[in-house]
């Protein structure tokens, strides 16, 4: 009897290692942005970066001010405690990016796309935001209060109106 229940209790024991065994075996490592582009602290004053993919890029501390980014697609980005003073960012897409702490003064926001971003302690001061769609995007109080006075145009990709967007009243 004792000998039966050892051969199980092996039986068992092998049976789980090779199901343990294959399944290591066929694991894939996750790469969770295959792609993605890493800025963390770069120095990229005026370059162009006009209508390039960039979803899902890093730029943590970056200075990108004057930088050209119009039409370019940086969703799911980070880009906190970056300097975009002065940047083209006219048709960007910022969909699902953290934008915290980022300096975007004067920065041109036309046509940009913003939408399920978070931008706290971000400074919009002079920037122009004719038509930016900020749709469920998380904005510090006195930031959208800043916005909502020169908040107008509608977005012409996703027919929002920037006033509507940002909730002004």
């Amino acid at each position: 009897m004792l000998v039966k229940l050892l051969r199980s209790l092996l039986a068992l024991v092998i049976i789980f290692s090779l199901a343990i065994l294959w399944v290591l075996l066929d694991a894939h490592p996750a790469l969770a942005q295959e792609s993605a582009v890493n800025y963390t602290y770069s120095e990229i004053r005026d370059q162009d970066f006009s209508h390039k993919d960039l979803a899902g890029a890093v730029f943590a501390a970056a200075d990108a001010r004057g930088a050209n980014f119009e039409g370019s697609d940086l969703s799911n980005s980070i880009l906190t405690k970056a300097v975009f003073s002065n940047a083209n960012l006219a048709e960007i897409n910022l969909t699902k990016s953290l934008m915290d702490r980022v300096a975007l003064d004067n920065s041109n926001l036309t046509n940009a796309i913003i939408r399920e971003a978070v931008a706290t302690s971000t400074n919009f001061d002079g920037a122009t935001i004719t038509g930016a769609d900020f749709s469920d995007s998380i904005l510090d109080r006195y930031q959208i209060y800043l916005l909502c006075k020169r908040a107008e145009g509608v977005n012409p990709t996703t027919g929002v109106s920037t006033r509507d967007s940002l909730g002004c009243r």
